[in-house]
């Protein structure tokens, strides 16, 4: 499962509003080769659901994750900050062995 904190279920509730998206449209994870460490995390809207997606609700908030992105992503929480230290959303994947600086990539 992919879990939400408080502060990300706010953040994504924000940008779904101003990007006017209705209920259909869910949070889509997934993750791609790159980045300094080798893979990096993606997020974005998707009022889509492919047939071998995973599909999970925490907080309210609705994610859909490709087979191979979720193997990547098991057990992972969502979160987001807005401190002097950077602002955005952050992956706390228990599965990375290792990761950059930025938190943008990891690798297992």
């Amino acid at each position: 499962m992919i879990t939400v904190s408080d502060k990300a279920k706010e953040k994504v509730e924000k940008l779904k509003k101003d990007a006017n998206l209705t209920d259909a449209f869910r949070l889509r994870a997934s993750v791609a080769g790159g980045g300094c460490s080798g893979l990096s995390y993606q997020l974005d809207f998707d009022d889509e659901v492919r047939p071998m997606d995973q599909e999970f609700e925490d907080k309210g908030v609705k994610v859909v994750v490709d087979m191979k992105s979720f193997l990547y992503l098991a057990g992972t929480e969502l979160d987001f900050s807005d401190g002097l230290n950077g602002k955005g959303f952050y992956f706390n994947n228990p599965n990375a062995s290792r990761t950059c600086g930025c938190g943008d990539s990891f690798s297992v």
